[in-house]
């Protein structure tokens, strides 16, 4: 912009005079009302403060009277008496102490045997009505007498000078004092008086609190009462804000009183328990928010109050705890708003707010008339230094101004959004680049584009080797891969200018230059004389070298502001070329171990082959075959990079759950093998009998039996156990199914015994003996079935083993009571195959056990599908697969393409010891009958035929004469 007059921007200081003025008079404002808050407040809390005092004071005496009384009653009162008129000898005294005690309107005496002895003092017409009282009736008397077993009630009432007027009998009367709290306590604390906790009377349908004690040489026991409506008349005298709210509260938070300005004192309703009990309502139940948070607080010391926020507005709290002679303290709550406690400092706010106003605003209007001019272009810069704090590099409006300073800072903040929106602009280019090779290429670009640099070369630097090798280079806005030799730039020169320097200029003359680079700088690059050589080394984090960029230049020399915005970017490149870098090889070795364990668990056991190698290939096969239909239900099914990672990933471990399960039960040839055939057993038994056969003929011989009977026996006996031997070997293979009358069978021969003679709890491991040792041990010699299921055949599932039906993998499967049963009875008796149902299920819970160990990895965000993905090819479209049991809705493509992969592996797999592959006529036959039962996805399994994947995958891994001639159209 051209220059203009400019002058010093402190003649402007003069205009900072009013905002100054303002400044004081808004501190000393907020000061002073401040300060009349907290006067007030602190008078608040001094109120506070009497009330609590005055409360305490008045309850105190309340509870000390009625202690005192119960007390003098219980020491000085004569023996109780056992007749009505010997108890009325003693109402002076009772009527003596009730006239002391101006809240207590009853006195009771209750008696060991269940009697009791009641005055109270008719204080209202509703009492007279209640009890049927004429209208000069001042003291009612209640006195029971027990008798035959029943206690009525003997209804006295007496005028002011103790004349007798009425007298009646009520015959039902479930009181019993006995039962009474007051009565109870008295008892356990004989040697003073107790005070019990609020509850619900018996008398008087009313809640109070009573004072008892146990009369002195009796088993009599002396209570007084007092009525919360006595302790509701001290609250009443509290004068508070009309918005104010008390209460009175004990340690269990049962309201004993409350008063809200508002609406007066009160009890708030008393609750009926579900089983008629009836209790104080606690502070919980009440609708009062301001209490509830004044109680969850924390209390402050003596004389301070407390703010609480709550119903929209602020409030001054208050706590005291009130002493209960003989019983638990009570807790004294109050709460005034201080829109109330400080009305009269707002409504002198509000008077000073209004003059301060009006003397502002003529300030205010005279001095921006004023400074408007000399104030716009501040307002400019301001709103464009707020525009690149928000990161909006748009263009900026033209800022002038004649005061020098401001000019200054335009111009340099011009500068400042240019040179940081570039750094920000290729900081995040870089960042964002995933791709290695495509990463390489923009760091060189962008670095020759800040430097206006001709041409550039680009080297990572080998650690190993301590060498650099160029890999990309730079000629004119073009970028070229690199020749495979190194550039005919000595590697010495290359590391002696990037050491620790961030960067070095070096002059060359242009044949120089051209002898030093001939792949790159043809002999027409240039027409200067001298060319200067930028060299810019990448540092990582820990400043260790990475590799470095040789830039080339014309001119005269390079501009140092570009310099330095290409050292600063070069740091943020080195870091982003080793992240990518890092990534990569992380990558690598991920998958490296991936499919290590993939190959573990197929080296485990020549049963399960290679299968967990080519499980992924036509998982991804099928997979790409979905990506590629352009037209019909898979039209718009599309992968992602991460989705393809994250297939890739979950199809290699989709078995890694296999390495919990143990050999002996993947292996399982015959029914009785375990870690070993345990026909060899039986054999052995077999022989004993066949011995034993032997043995009873030769003993028969010679006691005088007669020769050709015996043989005859014996032979029979041998034949047949050679028959049944057979029989039996035959069932543990398990080639056939096994009918009922070959299991009948097998258990009639299991009934033969043979002798045992030798102890079988020695010589064996710990937990075979732990198991046995849950029987006693039978005397030798012992006769034991030839076949049998024994209690130490069966092993307990322990708790980890254990499948709750809320378990939080949602898994669905039956889970057998115990972990293994060795019955041999039960496994011969085996009826498909070799495989127990705990052995069956050992084998699919590796499912089970594919997912926990997937979940336990750290997967980042776009591989978290992994384990569900791994753990879900043995679902069926039916809702009956394993573990989880999942719908047809609730499988995705991608598992149903696994689940296609993992049945046509396994039914085409020929390197199983126990089967030959089968050829793919009969695999895809078996496979069109799965989709019929909706165990298979019938469209993923049309697109598996159509595209041919089903036989690229056969001309790879099958063998030749698996691969018969088939039309598709049969199988669709």
């Amino acid at each position: 912009m051209p220059k203009s007059r400019q002058i010093s921007f402190q003649i402007y200081l003069s205009y900072t005079l009013l905002g100054l003025l303002i400044c004081f008079s808004a501190v000393f404002g907020v000061i002073y009302f401040q300060r009349m808050e907290q006067i007030i407040l602190l008078q608040a809390a001094g109120n506070y403060d009497l009330i609590g005092q005055f409360t305490a004071a008045k309850l105190e005496a309340v509870y000390n009277d009625a202690k005192e009384q119960a007390e003098l009653l219980a020491q000085a009162m004569p023996v109780a008496g056992n007749t009505l008129e010997q108890r009325l000898q003693h109402l002076p005294y009772m009527i003596k102490a009730l006239e002391n005690i101006k809240t207590s309107n009853s006195v009771q005496i209750g008696y060991a045997n269940g009697e009791f002895f009641r005055l109270q003092k008719i204080r209202s017409a509703q009492d007279r009505q209640i009890y049927k009282l004429p209208d000069d009736a001042v003291w009612l008397v209640q006195n029971t007498i027990l008798q035959n077993g029943e206690r009525p009630v003997q209804v006295l009432s007496f005028n002011a000078q103790l004349e007798k007027l009425n007298l009646h009998i009520t015959t039902s009367n479930d009181y019993d004092p006995r039962q009474r709290p007051w009565y109870q306590q008295a008892q356990l604390q004989p040697e003073h008086a107790v005070v019990t906790g609020p509850y619900y009377f018996h008398f008087g349908q009313s809640i109070g609190i009573t004072y008892s004690q146990k009369i002195r040489n009796t088993d009599a026991v002396v209570e007084m009462a007092i009525k919360l409506t006595d302790i509701l008349a001290i609250l009443e005298q509290q004068q508070v804000t009309p918005g104010s709210r008390l209460a009175l509260i004990d340690q269990k938070h049962q309201v004993l009183a409350m008063k809200i300005a508002s609406r007066g004192s009160f009890i708030p309703q008393i609750i009926t328990e579900p089983d008629g009990s009836k209790r104080l309502p606690k502070l919980e139940d009440q609708d009062t928010p301001v209490l509830h948070a004044l109680l969850a607080s924390t209390p402050q010391e003596k004389g301070h109050s407390q703010l609480i926020r709550a119903l929209d507005q602020d409030w001054s709290g208050f706590q005291r705890q009130i002493e209960v002679p003989g019983g638990v303290p009570l807790t004294l709550l109050i709460v005034s708003p201080h829109s109330e406690l400080l009305a009269q400092v707002l409504e002198l706010k509000q008077h000073s707010l209004w003059i301060f106003l009006s003397f502002l605003l003529i300030a205010i209007a005279v001095t921006l008339l004023m400074s408007r001019r000399f104030s716009r272009p501040l307002q400019q810069l301001a709103s464009e230094a707020n525009r690149i704090a928000r990161f909006d590099f748009e263009a900026p409006p033209k800022i002038s101004s004649h005061i020098k300073e401001i000019a200054e800072l335009s111009h340099a903040m011009a500068g400042m959004r240019a040179t940081i929106n570039s750094f920000l602009s290729i900081a995040a280019n870089l960042s964002s680049e995933t791709n290695f090779d495509n990463l390489l290429a923009r760091v060189l670009s962008e670095l020759s584009a800040v430097c206006h640099a001709d041409a550039g070369i680009l080297y990572l630097f080998d650690s190993e080797q301590k060498s650099f090798h160029s890999t990309l280079r730079y000629l004119h806005q073009n970028i070229e891969t690199c020749p495979k030799q190194v550039i005919a730039f000595t590697e010495q020169h290359l590391l002696t200018s990037t050491g620790d320097a961030e960067s070095s200029m070096t002059i060359l003359s242009r044949e120089a230059l051209q002898q030093a680079f001939p792949a790159i700088f043809p002999a027409g690059l240039s027409t200067a004389e001298q060319l200067y050589v930028l060299t810019i080394p990448l540092h990582d984090k820990k400043r260790q070298l990475v590799g470095a960029i040789v830039l080339v230049l014309e001119g005269e020399t390079i501009d140092s502001g570009r310099q330095a915005m290409a050292v600063a970017i070069s740091g943020t490149a080195a870091i982003a070329i080793e992240n990518q870098r890092l990534v990569r090889e992380q990558k690598k070795l991920l998958e490296a171990f991936i499919q290590l364990l993939a190959m573990a668990i197929d080296a485990k056991s020549p049963y399960t082959g290679g299968h967990c190698q080519r499980v992924p290939d036509l998982t991804k096969q099928l997979a790409k075959a979905a990506c590629d239909e352009k037209a019909g239900i898979f039209a718009s099914f599309q992968m992602t990079e991460a989705e393809w990672e994250e297939l890739h990933i979950a199809a290699w471990l989709h078995d890694c759950g296999k390495v919990t399960t143990p050999e002996y039960v993947f292996d399982k040839a015959t029914k009785l093998e375990t870690l070993y055939d345990r026909i060899h057993e039986i054999r052995m038994r077999f022989e004993v009998l066949k011995r034993d056969a032997e043995i009873d003929y030769w003993q028969r011989l010679h006691a005088g039996g007669e020769p050709h009977r015996l043989a005859a026996e014996r032979d029979q006996l041998l034949a047949t156990l050679d028959e049944e031997f057979s029989l039996i070997a035959d069932c543990n293979l398990g080639a056939e199914f096994l009918s009922a009358e070959k299991i009948a069978r097998i258990h009639a021969i299991g009934q033969r015994s043979w002798m045992r003679t030798l102890s079988d709890r020695i010589g064996i491991s710990h937990s075979d003996l732990q198991r046995k040792l849950a029987c006693a041990e039978p005397s030798l010699p012992v006769q034991e079935y030839l076949l049998d299921d024994k209690p130490e055949h069966l092993i307990e599932r322990e708790a980890h083993d254990q499948i709750a039906a809320n378990n939080p993998h949602q898994f669905k499967v039956e889970v057998p009571e115990y972990l293994y049963n060795r019955g041999e009875l039960y496994n011969l008796c085996v009826a498909r195959g070799t495989l127990s149902a705990e052995e069956r299920y050992k084998i699919n819970e590796h499912m089970i056990q594919t997912i926990r160990l997937l979940e336990q990895l750290p997967l980042p965000r776009h591989l978290r599908q992994v384990p569900h993905l791994a753990g879900s090819h043995h679902e069926k479209l039916n809702g009956t697969g394993y573990p989880r049991r999942l719908s047809a809705e609730q499988m995705g493509v991608k598992e149903r393409i696994m689940a296609i992969a993992d049945v046509f592996e396994a039914l085409t797999a020929s390197d199983r010891p126990y089967k030959t592959g089968k050829t793919l006529s009969e695999s895809l036959n078996i496979m069109r009958f799965m989709v019929k039962d909706r165990h298979l996805d019938g469209d993923l399994f049309a697109l598996f035929l159509r595209s041919g994947v089903y036989l690229d995958y056969a001309r790879r891994y099958l063998k030749p004469e698996q691969i018969d001639t088939i039309q598709i159209a049969d199988y669709l």
